[in-house]
């Protein structure tokens, strides 16, 4: 496991705003070398600590798609079951473990309302779901 040093944490929140950003920009902005920025990209990636680089689109420029959040409870023993089969879903966008009365939280991404429904339908027939709330996510405030 990485252990993150102050550098680390500087240069993962320079790449959280802009994953794009050159080399020698962030080397300049952590007063380091561009090798010694390029050191840190190669390992944390190596080494799992950072999975990737993703585009983030502001949600006034892509308001064409539904975004809700769903709460998940599985029944028994069959989270990890769950879990495999949910992570084959391309609209679920995120899928994070939690506590409480819910055992899993859904960020659901659907281009229209009938592929909203047919996904909440599809995640409330997997064997191992026995209780689902889902809420759409309407402004980001």
């Amino acid at each position: 496991m990485h252990i993150f040093d102050e550098l680390d944490h500087q240069l993962i929140s320079i790449l959280r705003e802009d994953g794009r950003a050159p080399v020698s920009k962030i080397a300049s902005v952590l007063g380091v070398s561009r090798a010694t920025v390029q050191t840190r990209i190669d390992r944390l990636l190596d080494s799992g600590a950072v999975l990737g680089f993703t585009l983030r689109v502001r949600q006034d420029y892509d308001n064409r798609g539904i975004r809700a959040i769903m709460m998940i409870e599985v029944g028994g023993r069959t989270t990890t079951k769950v879990i495999k089969f949910l992570r084959g879903l391309p609209e679920l966008y995120a899928l994070h473990t939690t506590n409480g009365a819910w055992d899993l939280v859904a960020e659901i991404r659907a281009n229209s309302l009938s592929d909203f429904d047919r996904i909440l339908r599809e995640v409330r027939d997997v064997d191992g779901i026995i209780n689902s709330e889902t809420s759409i996510l309407l402004s980001s405030v």
